[in-house]
């Protein structure tokens, strides 16, 4: 799955999600704007910077990296990255760094060098395998628990949350908004069935009008066409032969007999 963008997605959607996850309170949200932030030296871009609105030295910059992947050098890289954006901007506000992993045996543990921000709590660390979602949870955090969920719970849980997303987002572009997200998600984890077993399985309006699904679906008739043609064609092309050969045999048996 595309984590990179599915988490980018929903901490533009759900900005409160991040604070959720580290145990803070999520008013904090209001305060803050998202974004990828760039580090030119390396020609990388961090998962996702929550900068403070206000100049107020004591809100904290919080550095969001998610990894789904085994990934031996990931705080090698996560705290040079760090380094560098912090010499190139120059904030005057503290930061935090908030590490969030499908599951914790993906955690390949701090180096030895980087312990002090461990003691000092500049690191939070978040295994998503470990989320409690129950009937009290936000939206943003039953959408977390779908992307590591395997498939038979998926579909359930899916079909809870469009439930919950129709009933409880009253605006109609957040809404429409969230259903694309949703959708996005379950295409990437069941990308071995095809758009219409999905559509058969979700069976909801809301989700047929999103624009993911319009694209699958337009894919989908294209690659249709194109395989129903050269199929046209290979049959085309058989039938002649057989026929061609049939005609053959029938026009030579008169002249054969007619030799003896």
């Amino acid at each position: 799955m595309k984590t990179d963008t599915i988490f980018y997605q929903l901490f533009q959607t759900f900005p409160s999600l991040l604070f959720e996850l580290i145990g803070e309170s999520p008013s904090l949200a209001g305060n803050y704007a998202f974004s990828s932030g760039e580090i030119k030296e390396l020609a990388r871009r961090v998962d996702g910077i929550f900068l403070p609105l206000t100049e107020d030295p004591n809100s904290l910059i919080y550095f969001v990296e998610v990894q789904f992947q085994p990934k031996p050098d990931f705080y090698w890289r996560l705290f040079a990255e760090i380094a560098i954006y912090l010499n190139q901007y120059q904030p005057p506000n503290d930061w935090r760094a908030v590490a969030i992993f499908a599951a914790r045996n993906l955690d390949p543990g701090v180096p030895m060098q980087y312990r002090a921000f461990l003691a000092s709590q500049q690191l939070h660390q978040v295994y998503l395998d470990e989320l409690e979602v129950n009937t009290t949870s936000t939206l943003g955090l039953g959408i977390v628990r779908l992307v590591v969920a395997d498939q038979p719970a998926a579909i359930n849980l899916a079909r809870s949350l469009i439930t919950t997303t129709r009933e409880s987002v009253a605006d109609a572009a957040a809404r429409q908004k969230i259903m694309e997200l949703l959708e996005r998600i379950l295409i990437y984890k069941f990308t071995e069935l095809p758009t219409k077993e999905i559509e058969a399985m979700f069976t909801l309006e809301d989700l047929k009008k999103t624009r993911v699904y319009q694209e699958a679906k337009a894919e989908g008739e294209i690659k249709g066409k194109i395989e129903g043609k050269i199929e046209g064609k290979i049959e085309g092309k058989i039938e002649g032969k057989i026929e061609g050969k049939i005609e053959g045999k029938q026009e030579t048996i008169p002249l054969l007999l007619e030799a003896g």
